[in-house]
């Protein structure tokens, strides 16, 4: 059975700009007990009311950023949609008790498409996107995530994509360097977000703007950390660190395999 998966896609710059989570994503393949017959992309960077899946006729890429360099704004990801995995992440959502909508227009956001361009450069699994809900909170995607668990066991391939860290207001304290050194708060956060993964302790990640240092600080808003509860959700049985690194001073890369 497939884990689901949580990785920090980080900047666009992610896609063609040298780092160790680039590194990183590039393996991630090989860490899977077997190839996805498909994959549900849950990225920070598509919201909606309600949960919506996406399941056009084809995935139009998304740039969804601007001031950056050409070359990203060429990139491509022809992934091929799955009108079928759409109407069963529906169908689980649904009798669950949480109602879900199919978008037949949007494509794939680069919280979608720049981690899979990575890991699948083939782009030759078919791909849906899952909406979040940021108003709704952790405990709600924790539980999109219960829901949508049965599809693991029918090869799909469950990712969160999102940042465990995510202050971007902080960005020019790095200078702009990708390599600049951790920040102190960034780190006491991420460490302590670990530690409750590790040791499993779901209430405490439910409660982690209560209770995480720094919280408010890495997240002001926390679209960024959703897609980890969905992940979560699926798989909380047990969890793996997979990766562990720093973009920007700022820009915690982890990501982590659960069940």
């Amino acid at each position: 059975m497939l884990p689901a998966i949580f990785v920090s896609h980080g900047s666009p710059m992610l896609a063609i700009e040298d780092a160790e989570a680039r590194d990183f994503l590039k393996t991630l393949p090989s860490l899977l007990p077997e190839k996805p017959k498909a994959i549900l992309m849950v990225s920070a960077h598509w919201e909606r009311l309600r949960p919506t899946v996406n399941a056009p006729p084809a995935h139009e890429t998304i740039h969804d950023f601007g001031g950056f360099p050409e070359a990203l704004y060429k990139l491509s990801y022809p992934a091929p949609p799955s009108a079928d995995l759409a109407k069963r992440a529906v169908e689980l959502l649904t009798a669950g008790g949480l109602p879900a909508d199919i978008d037949q227009r949007r494509g794939l956001d680069h919280g979608a498409w720049a981690p899979l361009m990575l890991a699948w450069p083939d782009a030759d699994i078919p791909v849906i996107q899952l909406s979040v809900q940021t108003r709704l909170g952790p405990e709600h995607h924790y539980r999109l995530g219960q829901l949508l668990a049965p599809l693991r066991s029918e090869g799909v391939l469950i990712i969160g994509s999102g940042n465990f860290t995510h202050d971007l207001a902080s960005f020019f304290s790095s200078g702009g360097r990708i390599d600049a050194p951790e920040q102190d708060w960034v780190h006491v956060f991420a460490e302590w977000m670990s530690s409750a993964l590790k040791d499993r302790r779901i209430g405490d990640l439910l409660n982690y703007r209560q209770l995480a240092p720094e919280a408010a600080h890495n997240h002001p808003t926390e679209e960024h950390l959703l897609p980890l509860y969905v992940a979560l959700g699926a798989g909380a049985d047990r969890v793996n660190r997979l990766h562990t690194s720093t973009t920007y001073g700022i820009l915690r890369m982890d990501a982590f395999a659960f069940g």
